[in-house]
């Protein structure tokens, strides 16, 4: 039972986050919501920011358990994004609240997972020094949360998707500059 009322508590959540602020949600609205009692929640949650860092975490370690491999730039993106896609007015007033951070680290974790997974399949053929590599990641880790942080600074209006695959298209081929520039081991 207490599984099922730990999963109630956050669905009611994410429900009442894509309905209004986060400043807005209090744990009487949660609790009514899921029809449970106010000690309840406390049994599983200290307060509202850690049962916001508690489903942001599990959905970084959800991406991170389901994609052990990344083929592509742009399917990094659309991973990463996925989840905010779904939830678009719940992320702009989590990117809106004092709980910014929460949603950023996220961003930066994820990014940098799957950044770092896509480059360990695309690279591992290239004997390039870790200096080289550590550069390239970061390239494109800050490209990643660049193009996201924007779009959120924006409304989230827009298609980021398309956008950043028309990128993709347009720097088609800079990897391997970049690689054939790279210094080996």
């Amino acid at each position: 039972m207490p599984q099922f009322t730990k999963l109630a508590i956050k669905s009611s959540f994410i429900k009442l986050l894509n309905e209004k602020p986060l400043s807005k949600i209090t744990v009487k609205d949660i609790v009514e919501d899921c029809q449970i009692n106010r000690n309840s929640f406390y049994y599983h949650f200290q307060d509202i920011p850690s049962l916001l860092e508690e489903i942001v975490t599990e959905q970084a370690k959800s991406i991170i358990d389901r994609y052990p491999m990344i083929d592509s730039l742009e399917e990094c993106l659309d991973v990463a994004l996925r989840f905010a896609m779904e939830n678009k007015r719940a992320v702009q007033h989590i990117y809106n609240s004092v709980n910014r951070d929460i949603l950023e680290r996220y961003m930066f974790d994820v990014c940098h997972y799957l950044v770092k997974t896509y480059l360990n399949n695309t690279l591992k053929e290239n004997n390039i020094a870790d200096s080289d590599r550590e550069v390239i990641e970061s390239y494109y880790r800050c490209l990643f949360i660049g193009f996201i942080l924007d779009w959120l600074k924006n409304g989230m209006t827009g298609d980021i998707i398309d956008k950043f695959h028309r990128v993709c298209k347009l720097r088609q081929g800079s990897l391997e500059l970049m690689l054939s520039r790279c210094d080996k081991k």
